[in-house]
């Protein structure tokens, strides 16, 4: 009975107190509504009915962010209406941004993307800002929401809490923080990031996942004993020097994408007839990328290293965070054969912090944008053609040179004015309306072909033996409903085969001397280069001999899936128990070589 009348006078006390002070009340009411209006603006912008697309754990998990970021704004500034207009502004300011990113990359933001804010700002005027129906909505929301808050009445003076609640309250934001990242809680209850279906996790919960992944755990049997057996196991090769070519010239081509990977791409014409006619001393096919519509920089690593984004944190990117002096790579393997190694990117050197991993690479040479002599412009970049003058000159001027360009002209996006840019390829008209800037990428294929065609022809002239590998880094980021015209199904439809489709990008070796010819290969980007180095009669590390032996075994592994020796494609759950164990020694080498290169494993990944 004590229980019951101390209940009843509780309740009374607040009607008589929410009656004498409605405002302060209804105040409260707005405040605490705050983080429910955020969740579902921001998944407006996220492309998410957070009614449908979310499962209730998913809407609670994110609920859970925006109440901490509203209560400690609460903590912070003391008032409610400055705290709920604070949180509102910043989620719609996110959201906008992820928004954007989710258009251009189809993807949606990560952590790595703040880092790399630079390389975002030097491309950001190619893109298309226009509004769309997300936008408003959010836009609406946000408004009315404000609104609320600017019809509650002002607080007069600072609204102190009693330090016991203040305290409780920082202790629950401090406490989930601490048990979110450094806690087994989510392996525990098997939330991990998406990374391909990035929308589904919605964007605050998917976003601090990520960054809870943000470090490259140390893999199960990891020891330095266990790599030094394996060294053992996977002794190195030498090279053969009369094999060796003068030039070896690696172009990586900006978003170069081949689309009659897709049967149903039907344009008016071919855009890249000459890659198509490569045969004689070709090595030729198509390498499955471990990103899509961006992310050039994770491939230079993969290329470069031969260590793969698969047992990275997702959506990381291996410039900004792991990149240390000595690391092992393709440009100190020549370099130690006498090489002279350039690295060449005709944009500015802020994007992806390619200065300081260029030198720590062991590039002797770098160069960029302002270094290109006379350039030529097709829209705002520089061109293939002028990017492969560039070329000409340093194999010229240099003996033994080994050359690593990433090219620039098909950047995204593909809204940006006509510049020395011939209108020469036509699509069908559903590929249009689905997607109105894709026109402008193909007539860049176009461009490129006939770049590719100069670059191919002035080396068949030169004397010196060249080598020249050309890949492209990713797909372009066209639209989400472009695909689904070519899938003719929806994305989340999609087999692992299909998915790997949107992964595929053309690659070839071609040297201007006999090689053994070779078509329709499959490889990944960690492969190539251990290919490259021995068309080129390099010398091959222990770690790239395991690669070797790993390849035969799985000639693609990405992020995304698998290519098995027969052909299949493969999820990581579909791996059978020999493919499970190559993977285990893998990230084993993987980890040493790109985390913990100890003195005594350095023979593994390195020639001195």
């Amino acid at each position: 009975m004590k229980v019951m009348g101390y209940i009843t006078r509780s309740v009374q006390g607040l009607g008589r107190d929410i009656r004498e002070r409605p405002a302060r009340w209804a105040s409260r009411l707005v405040f605490l509504l705050g983080p429910w209006a955020c969740l579902w603006m921001v998944e407006l912008l996220n492309e998410n009915d957070v009614f449908q697309d979310l499962y209730a754990w998913q809407v609670l998990m994110n609920l859970v962010w925006y109440y901490l970021l509203f209560t400690a704004l609460r903590l912070v500034l003391g008032r409610n209406r400055r705290a709920a207009a604070a949180g509102a502004g910043a989620a719609f300011l996110f959201g906008l941004v992820n928004h954007y990113v989710l258009r251009f990359r189809g993807r949606i933001l990560f952590p790595a993307d703040i880092t790399g804010w630079r390389t975002a700002a030097n491309v950001a005027g190619g893109f298309d800002y226009s509004m769309d129906e997300s936008m408003v909505q959010a836009a609406v929301l946000l408004t009315a929401y404000l609104a609320l808050v600017l019809f509650c009445a002002p607080q007069r003076r600072r609204a102190k809490l009693p330090w016991p609640a203040g305290l409780a309250l920082w202790g629950a934001v401090v406490g989930y923080c601490l048990a979110f990242f450094c806690t087994g809680m989510l392996p525990a209850l098997g939330i991990y990031t998406q990374q391909w279906v990035t929308q589904r996790n919605g964007f605050l919960l998917n976003f601090t996942i990520a960054l809870r992944y943000s470090a490259v755990e140390r893999p199960e049997g990891y020891s330095r004993q266990a790599v030094l057996e394996l060294m053992e196991r996977y002794p190195g090769l030498p090279g053969d020097p009369e094999r060796q070519p003068v030039n070896i010239v690696v172009v990586m081509n900006e978003s170069f994408g081949d689309l009659t990977v897709f049967d149903s791409f039907q344009p008016s014409e071919d855009p890249t007839p000459f890659l198509h006619s490569l045969e004689e001393n070709t090595i030729k096919g198509w390498m499955y990328s471990s990103v899509t519509g961006g992310g050039t920089a994770t491939i230079e690593f993969e290329y470069l290293t031969g260590f793969t984004s698969l047992f990275q944190p997702p959506h990381t990117v291996a410039y900004q965070l792991y990149v240390e002096d000595g690391m092992p790579s393709l440009a100190a393997l020549a370099g130690s054969q006498g090489y002279s190694t350039t690295a060449f990117h005709p944009y500015k050197s802020s994007g992806w912090n390619r200065v300081l991993a260029y030198q720590y690479l062991d590039f002797d040479r770098q160069m960029y944008e302002q270094d290109v002599t006379d350039p030529y412009y097709i829209r705002g970049y520089v061109s293939d053609r002028s990017d492969y003058e560039m070329i000409y000159q340093t194999t010229q001027a240099e003996q033994a040179t080994f050359f690593f360009n990433v090219t620039m002209q098909n950047h995204s996006g593909y809204a940006q004015g006509w510049r020395n840019l011939e209108r020469s390829i036509d699509l069908p008209q559903e590929l249009k309306q689905a997607d109105r800037t894709a026109q402008q990428f193909f007539c860049l294929m176009r461009e490129s072909d006939r770049a590719l065609e100069e670059l191919i022809g002035y080396y068949s002239q030169c004397q010196e033996p060249t080598l020249v590998v050309f890949f492209g880094d990713h797909q372009p980021p066209l639209t989400n409903a472009f695909y689904e015209q070519l899938y003719g199904k929806k994305l989340s439809q999609r087999t692992t085969g299909e998915v790997m489709q949107q992964y595929a990008v053309p690659f070839f070796l071609w040297a201007n001397y006999d090689i053994e010819e070779r078509q329709d290969v499959v490889i990944s980007p960690n492969y190539l280069g251990v290919l490259t180095a021995q068309v080129a009669g390099l010398p091959l590390t222990g770690y790239m001999q395991f690669l070797a032996q790993c390849y035969e075994r799985l000639p693609a592994v990405t992020p995304v899936g698998f290519v098995s020796a027969d052909g299949r494609f493969l999820s990581e759950k579909e791996l059978d128990e020999g493919q499970r164990e190559l993977l285990r020694t893998y990230e084993i080498l993987n980890y040493c070589g790109m985390v913990d290169l100890f003195e005594e494993a350095r023979p593994m990944f390195c020639i001195e």
